[in-house]
């Protein structure tokens, strides 16, 4: 089976690749590659690269394909701020051009790796049936693609929305704008935790490789179970309110709770089930927020991630692109 993977060489997809490759699959990897296509997985046979736009990539790259695993996005509610017609252009036309020209090339199963951001606000415990509360123009481009993609759904086309939690964990394209990985990184460099104000905000989390094997198993279940459904990708017990998590990362990796704040106010605050996709796919997860801690710590500490590394905060990053006149 080969499965086209957009977003190939970001923070998800460089850990899904491997992942994919190791239970048989061939694999199109399509990306831009502003992160560097050394992210990608060493592999002589079973994949082929894209160095290509979701925006005007042509129907060429789905031959041979079976399934579709859209993460190319831009990726975070900041990145989603610099340029919102930018953001809408990719996060929600480039996707739903890329599910049109899918469905019509005979590709059997679409799976959209959306957001939990999609909540936005909420006070009560929220599912797959709560309202939603997009806040941002990211969480409003990943909300309108779901609307619309999933209308592309039929019996010979298979759409799966998975919304996920708030990703951590070590990855060859690294981000510390992520809540834990920053956290860790703060301890590293500053011996303090940068908390967003006011800390008292819930989010839910989920791991890099948990997440990457939630989307495995969007793409291996049966089409009847998973065919226009929407699945919260995380766990019960990963809903933190993020001052308690900040105290919690810091007695994981063995270092005195100190901290400072940062930011405004954060507005965006919910709890989120994931009943649904335990139940229907059989869903765990692996790590927890400590375990992931501990891992991002040792890979600062052994060296294989460099805390300043300027392509480890993804804004900052796009706009050094931008100041050079690199087309994003």
């Amino acid at each position: 089976m080969r499965v086209l993977v957009t977003g190939a060489g970001g923070y998800i997809g460089s850990v899904l690749l491997p992942m994919l490759l190791e239970r048989g699959y061939e694999i199109t990897a399509l990306d831009r590659f502003f992160f560097g296509r050394d992210k990608l997985p060493v592999t002589k046979n079973g994949m082929v690269v894209c160095e290509e736009d979701i925006r005007f990539a042509e129907k060429g790259v789905f031959k041979g394909v079976d399934a579709l695993i859209d993460l190319a996005a831009l990726s975070n509610d900041p990145s989603g701020e610099l340029d919102p017609v930018k953001t809408w252009s990719i996060n929600y036309l480039g996707r739903l051009r890329m599910a049109a020209l899918a469905r019509n090339a005979g590709v059997k199963r679409y799976i959209l790796p959306s957001s939990c951001s999609v909540y936005g606000f909420q006070d009560e415990m929220i599912d797959e049936t709560s309202s939603v509360n997009p806040l941002t123009t990211y969480a409003k481009a990943n909300y309108k693609a779901e609307q619309d993609i999933m209308d592309f759904a039929d019996a010979n086309f298979t759409v799966v929305i998975l919304r996920q939690a708030t990703v951590y964990g070590y990855s060859p394209r690294m981000r510390f704008d992520l809540a834990i990985n920053g956290m860790v990184r703060g301890f590293f460099v500053d011996k303090k935790i940068p908390i967003l104000k006011d800390g008292n905000q819930w989010r839910p989390l989920v791991h890099v490789r948990d997440t990457s094997m939630a989307m495995i198993k969007a793409l291996e279940a049966p089409a009847g179970a998973v065919n226009k459904e929407i699945f919260n990708v995380g766990s019960n017990d990963q809903n933190y309110q993020i001052f308690g998590l900040a105290k919690r990362i810091a007695s994981a990796i063995g270092i005195p709770f100190e901290y400072e704040w940062y930011g405004q106010p954060d507005h965006r605050s919910y709890r989120v089930s994931f009943d649904k996709i335990a139940k229907v796919l059989g869903f765990s997860c692996e790590f927890n927020a400590e375990k992931g801690a501990v891992e991002v710590w040792n890979a600062l500490k052994e060296g294989k991630l460099d805390p300043d590394d300027p392509m480890t905060i993804t804004v900052k990053w796009y706009k050094k692109l931008l100041a050079e006149g690199v087309m994003v």
